[in-house]
């Protein structure tokens, strides 16, 4: 029998071991805190300990850690005060499992949601590989960071809803379709309980929900839009107020997210100077959600504090800043990206915005599968790119991770006959530049053939 390398078997075989060798490899080095630890370390210490804190990010991807790191009897004691601080134990490796795994599984999710914008196996193939060989994404999703949760909860919610628009268009599987749509909204719920830069997830399913209902406006909208509503605004909203009701719950002492939060709120927590000032009307759980959130948001427009490696958002699509993250001796770790994929994506975005400007942009309804797949990609983009235009706050190169990856899509969907060429450069420049994202030691001149440009270092 002839072996089919793009059967939907040998697919989803090869991009879970080539997800988990490239992510499981030195698992757990180093053994020390790294960049962005020193913060979620402390948060997720603080559901064990019970003292509120303040963090400018929904909930979800500390409440997760922590009950993860419950599962493995995580205690609380070690102060995450300072990069490169060692940790005592091997208890940090549970913590960093999570995001770990979210990571591998990230390039199978990246091949559904590419299959369901009817791209071809071997271009979604090419997708899900390249997501896989991104060293950015790696080094991102093997730390006690949060950002691989937002994006397999994200694509995996617009994977889920394209399923289910597929199921509608054929007719079949009504509660299947029911099914699908649920399961978009919790996933999209938890994509914006995690950052909110997860709610653009939300708001393309949403859109590409409104652009159908109005294309069949003379048509009942029938079962399916009510459930559309339903699964894409009603099950989001109350996962995400379910998020804070226990978050809320578990912080129930003062700590040092109180002086963010008014007297009112902070004569909920046992020992505050407040807790016994019976002129304080009680707060409740929703009141709570409205405060945090608000406060949230205005701390968020408050971060005026500069960093050397912060970037501006037009930059991040040719990697211009990376961001060191760790070093010890000659070993260092840098959020640094695989230069094919992310200047190779670049170039897609922009024949892709060319593409539709000489062609001409039709609505999804009045053109065929293949035809819409464009304007989704390049929506997804725009959406993930044009909130940061307005932000005046110290950004970084990570925030560009979800265009990055709908950059990814575009660049499969242009060069889907070059699959094995593309995947065994992107190969090449992976190992190439493995050493600065796994913290292996490089000699001096091993180190400077790989930092490029001035502004690398």
């Amino acid at each position: 029998m002839k072996y089919d390398i793009f059967s939907k078997k040998s697919i989803v075989i090869t991009l879970v071991v080539l997800g988990v060798l490239t992510h499981a490899a030195w698992f757990g080095h180093p053994n020390s805190a790294v960049f962005d630890e020193v913060h979620f370390g402390k948060f997720i210490s603080a559901y064990f300990t019970h003292e509120y804190y303040f963090d400018i990010h929904p909930p979800l991807g500390k409440l997760v850690l922590a009950a993860w790191g419950w599962l493995w009897d995580f205690r609380p004691g070690f102060s995450f005060a300072n990069i490169g601080e060692v940790y005592p134990d091997n208890l940090y490796m549970a913590l960093r499992f999570l995001p770990m795994l979210a990571g591998a599984l990230l390039p199978l999710v990246i091949f559904g949601v590419a299959r369901q914008l009817k791209l071809s196996r071997a271009a979604a193939t090419l997708a899900g590989i390249l997501v896989a060989l991104d060293n950015a994404l790696l080094v991102q999703s093997r730390l006690i960071l949060l950002d691989s949760f937002l994006l397999l909860f994200g694509f995996g919610a617009l994977w889920c809803y394209l399923r289910s628009r597929s199921l509608l268009e054929r007719a079949v599987h009504f509660r299947r379709q029911a099914f699908f749509l649920v399961c978009a909204g919790l996933l999209g719920g938890a994509a914006m309980s995690i950052k909110w830069t997860g709610i653009t997830f939300l708001a393309l399913m949403i859109i590409l929900e409104i652009v159908r209902l109005w294309s069949a406006r003379r048509a009942p909208a029938g079962r399916y839009g009510l459930q559309a509503f339903s699964g894409l605004v009603i099950v989001p909203a109350l996962f995400y107020l379910a998020v804070f009701a226990m978050h809320f719950s578990l912080l129930t002492r003062a700590g040092a997210g109180d002086a963010f939060m008014s007297t009112r709120f902070q004569s909920t927590l046992t020992g505050n100077r407040y807790a016994d000032d019976s002129s304080l009307s009680p707060i409740g759980p929703f009141e709570k959600t409205v405060e945090l959130n608000t406060e949230m948001y205005r701390s968020n427009q408050r971060l005026t504090a500069t960093h050397p490696y912060s970037s501006k958002w037009y930059t991040w699509p040719f990697m211009v800043r990376p961001i060191f993250y760790w070093v010890h001796d000659n070993a260092r770790i840098y959020l640094l990206g695989n230069p094919l994929v992310w200047w190779g994506s670049t170039v897609a975005v922009l024949v892709m915005f060319l593409t539709l400007a000489f062609s001409g942009v039709r609505l999804p309804a009045q053109a065929g599968a293949m035809s819409r797949t464009p304007l989704i990609m390049t929506g997804g983009w725009l959406m993930n790119i044009i909130p940061f235009i307005g932000i005046s706050r110290v950004m970084f190169l990570y925030h560009y991770f979800t265009a990055l990856i709908w950059a990814i899509l575009m660049l499969a969907y242009h060069t889907r006959k070059a699959v094995i060429g593309i995947s065994l450069a992107a190969l090449v420049l992976f190992i190439f530049f493995a050493p600065l994202s796994y913290g292996l030691p490089l000699t001096d001149s091993s180190y400077n053939t790989r930092v490029w440009f001035s502004s690398w270092r």
